[in-house]
């Protein structure tokens, strides 16, 4: 089993909510934008998304995804950003038990909507942190092959 994330990266992604998700189908990229919850234990993202949507359509060919949660600033010292590779699904049992608990503790405002719950099994996380000295990155993999 791979070490868990450095304690930086796991600090940043849970100080954001949106992260922007990148799919691909037949050669055609998307990019969209959600709110998140990271869940630590699982090292997956969880967001919401209707099953008509252009991601989630592309996403049900293309399991493989990647995508940034950033923060916002022009002072060049204070970037901060995190790129991610995953595989993407639709918890079950349990794990959909327990991702839904933890979004609607963030999102509480989700209980009056129907929503159907996504996760991101993450694989690959690569931070830049420029406060560590300008373009530092730190880099966790699940697995070394995904490094690049």
């Amino acid at each position: 089993m791979a070490e868990k994330p450095d304690s930086r990266i796991v600090e940043f992604i849970n100080e954001h909510h949106v992260l922007t998700l990148a799919t691909s189908f037949n050669e055609e990229p998307w990019c969209a934008n959600c709110f998140y919850v990271y869940m630590e234990d699982e090292n997956s993202l969880v967001f919401t998304s209707d099953f008509d949507t252009k991601h989630i359509q592309q996403a049900s060919h293309n399991i493989y995804v990647a995508g940034t949660i950033v923060l916002e600033t022009s002072i060049i010292g204070k970037i901060q950003g995190v790129q991610f590779q995953g595989i993407i699904s639709q918890p079950q049992g349990e794990l959909h038990e327990r991702a839904k608990k933890a979004y609607l503790k963030r999102f509480p405002i989700a209980m009056l909507m129907e929503t159907h719950l996504w996760v991101v099994d993450l694989t690959y996380l690569k931070m830049t942190d420029n406060r560590l000295g300008f373009g530092k990155k730190l880099i966790w993999s699940k697995d070394l092959s995904f490094q690049k």
